[in-house]
């Protein structure tokens, strides 16, 4: 675990000019901290189109949701995360889980991806994965071919 792969042509535009240029690690930074996730220990650097991840988060939800934030911005094809950390509840920092990720196709809306996710007849679980996508999506009926998006546990 630790490379996460994303559509590079497909993602937020940043403003950076050029649609085929990576974004440099001080946008992706803000852009990261403008969702408020808690990530304010978490650096960023960026090697040719991949942002690299480092730092300690509160937990798994923070983790995916700082990969997804990155990952899904234009220019962006991959995003490594091995020293991006889970703070365990007292003590050492520790790695995260892997995470469940999907990338949206094309016809696709949260409906059919829960039941996708979660088998037939789960589709009003979409809600659960709007939630868990917050504050990257804003509407649920806002999402686009070639984004990634978390799909969290039932549990």
């Amino acid at each position: 675990m630790g490379i996460f792969d994303f559509v590079k042509g497909v993602g937020k535009k940043l403003g950076i000019g050029d649609d085929e240029a990576s974004p440099n690690a001080d946008t992706l930074k803000k852009e990261l901290d403008s969702h408020k996730l808690g990530t304010d220990g978490v650096e960023v650097a960026v090697q040719g189109d991949t942002a690299v991840l480092k730092g300690t988060v509160k937990d798994q939800s923070v983790f995916e949701k700082a990969v997804i934030a990155v990952g899904n911005t234009l220019g962006v094809s991959k995003v490594q995360a091995d020293e991006l950390k889970v703070a365990p509840e007292a003590g050492k920092a520790a790695p995260a889980k892997e995470p469940t990720l999907y990338t949206v196709q094309k016809g696709d809306n949260l409906w059919k991806i829960a039941e996708k996710s979660y088998g037939k007849g789960q589709g009003a679980k979409n809600t659960v994965i709007f939630e868990a996508n917050k504050p990257m999506l804003t509407h649920p009926d806002k999402i686009y071919p070639g984004q990634v998006l978390r799909i969290p546990d039932l549990a």
